[in-house]
């Protein structure tokens, strides 16, 4: 969930992608409710994050929806990146940007 440009190629490997460009805070509100009811992890842009941040605050100790905060393709904060990282080090055990120093 974010604008297009950051989340569309999300649909390239099955996922729904839900654009919010052009749409006003409610709209928005009411696609997070509707989109909670189904899905176990919705991903989104940083700066939808910061946003709907009052919005978001229902789902803070909900076990379901996972809200997971991805890097958009502007306003980032760092904090998508880094959950990224997180879960690709997870999936595959190891840190695959590990920087040589």
């Amino acid at each position: 969930m974010g604008d297009y440009d950051s989340i569309y190629g999300f649909a390239a490997v099955g996922l729904t992608i839900f654009p919010t460009d052009g749409l006003s805070d409610e709209e928005i509100a009411r696609l997070i409710r509707q989109t909670s009811e189904g899905c176990g992890i919705i991903y989104m842009t940083e700066s939808l994050m910061e946003r709907m941040k009052n919005e978001l605050q229902k789902y803070q100790d909900k076990i379901s929806p996972a809200i997971i905060a991805i890097p958009g393709v502007s306003k980032n904060t760092g904090i998508g990146i880094r959950n990224v990282k997180k879960s690709v080090e997870q999936a595959v055990g190891s840190d695959i940007l590990f920087e040589n120093k």
